[in-house]
């Protein structure tokens, strides 16, 4: 009965895992088309709370599983606010992830998590030693100063945080009282005063003052466009576009996979049609990009997309489902030795789909299966719906009574989060379902697959944790500016190995 027990509770830990997992690659707290943000909000908040509070160990080391920001994020602060764990080792593992997964954040969502500390009202050692270490690591301080200045100052003032130079003044005494020998601060002093000076700055922090100078719009976006980074050129574009009711523009030869399989599908027919050539060769280019980053050689694959009315997604996530699984097809294509799609309303040309009709699964799914094919990908939202609970059933009898061998592997892929199931919603028990949030996710979650199945024991999740986070580690000692290779700063090492407080 012991026994019996033991593995019973080894199960229950590494369904809640792989559980939570498959939610952070694939919840956003936003809309979906089938449920709210509010749900999803309390559904994700729940998760994190269990996971935390059960697998402490493993809640940390998601971090290094290639999960989506706002999950990053989250555990972030859930780890500072909860204080630091018994255990030396787990101590200084945690620390290092923190300080390693805030540094590879974008700057603007790191400063949002320094200064959700504030909100939250987490001041312990260990958070001010985090936020002190993130603090010095920036490369250009008196740059982030001037970009994120409410965020900056927020950080700074709830971790107690010591500036050398005019930064304090700058963040805390005004502006306004002295002139500055730092070029930057000096230049946003005078751009309050002269219209010139403003376009030396950032172009978020050049916008308000513009306003504030009465300068036309159009005037300004003219003369700040030498200093428009790459992607507010692109906000801009995007935005002029959607008031003239077109698709924003994008950099073909730049673009991620799913975002340019977004832009495609924002297109309207003609216009795909008329740049078939030049869109397919910019998806193809995206999908060997990732595959540069990420191989993935697979034999014999047949895909199973879903291009129902439900993946036009939500107001908030526009076509992302379709906008996954177009990019999906690109990837399998130029990873596998033969390749085979099946949409679930047929199209001619997959640069063509569009979200339409309901959910019938069943039918590509045998005809994948006759193809005879080594792995079969369903890329859907898990809402088969003609008819209803078909390919549960389908692969059950599959599994159990064609191929109790396991010689075809079956994932699901789903990019939506289903509130009520805690989880992306699955086909059943014969199916792995992994969640993604771009199609660049699947590489990852392929090899994640197996655990999903249950055909890999808890030891083994750990262990494939424990290996991603020796890489998450090496690769931000490469990348740190100081070159000294270390994990953890010298203030946050203090914090980690001090006795007591946390």
């Amino acid at each position: 009965m012991a026994a019996l027990a033991e593995v019973r509770v080894e199960q229950v830990a590494r369904e809640d895992l792989v559980m939570f997992v498959n939610a952070c690659f694939s919840c956003t707290g936003q809309r979906e088309f089938y449920g709210d943000a509010r749900g999803q909000s309390v559904s994700i908040e729940f998760l994190h709370q269990y996971i935390l509070g059960n697998y402490r160990r493993l809640y940390a080391r998601t971090l290094a599983a290639g999960i989506n920001h706002f999950n990053q994020a989250q555990i972030l602060l859930n780890l500072l606010a909860s204080g630091s764990p018994a255990d030396a080792r787990d101590k200084q593992e945690e620390g290092a992830l923190i300080a390693a997964a805030l540094r590879a954040l974008p700057p603007q969502r790191a400063f949002r998590v320094l200064e959700s500390l504030r909100g939250r009202r987490i001041n312990n050692r260990r958070a001010r030693a985090v936020a002190r270490d993130y603090v010095r690591g920036r490369a250009n301080l008196a740059f982030d100063a001037v970009k994120y200045r409410a965020k900056l100052r927020a950080a700074v003032s709830h971790g107690h945080l010591k500036l050398e130079g005019e930064l304090g003044h700058f963040l805390f005494h005004g502006w306004k009282k002295r002139v500055f020998t730092q070029p930057l601060l000096e230049t946003f002093r005078r751009a309050h005063y002269t219209q010139e000076a403003l376009y030396e700055l950032p172009y978020t922090v050049a916008e308000g003052l513009a306003v504030k100078h009465g300068i036309p719009r159009d005037v300004f976006l003219q003369r700040i466009e030498p200093r428009l980074t790459a992607a507010e050129r692109l906000r801009l574009q995007a935005s002029a576009a959607r008031e003239r009711g077109t698709p924003p523009p994008v950099d073909l030869g730049r673009a991620s996979l799913t975002k340019l399989a977004l832009y495609v599908l924002a297109l309207a027919p003609e216009v795909r049609s008329e740049r078939h050539a030049e869109l397919h060769a910019a998806l193809e280019q995206a999908a060997a990009r990732v595959l540069r980053r990420a191989p993935s050689p697979l034999r014999r694959v047949a895909a199973i997309l879903d291009n129902s009315y439900s993946s036009s997604g939500s107001l908030e996530k526009r076509r992302r489902p379709l906008g996954v699984a177009l990019a999906t097809h690109y990837l399998l294509s130029a990873a596998a030795r033969e390749y085979r799609a099946w949409w679930t309303s047929p199209v001619e040309e997959p640069l063509l789909v569009s979200a339409r009709g309901q959910t019938d699964l069943a039918t590509p799914l045998l005809d994948a299966l006759a193809w005879g094919a080594d792995l079969v990908v369903i890329v859907s939202d898990g809402y088969d719906n003609d008819p209803p609970q078909a390919v549960a059933e389908l692969t059950r009898v599959f599994r159990t009574k064609l191929d109790p061998g396991r010689r075809t592997a079956l994932v699901h892929v789903n990019p939506v989060f289903d509130s009520e199931g805690f989880a992306p919603r699955s086909f059943g028990a014969a199916v792995p379902t992994v969640g993604v949030r771009d199609a660049e996710d699947v590489p990852t979650v392929l090899g994640f697959a197996r655990f999903a199945e249950g055909a890999a024991s808890l030891s083994e999740l750990e262990a494939y944790l424990a290996s991603r986070v020796e890489a998450m580690l090496a690769r931000d000692a490469r990348e740190r500016p100081d070159g000294e290779g270390a994990v953890v700063g010298p203030g946050l090492e203090a914090a980690l190995t001090e006795e007591g407080g946390s």
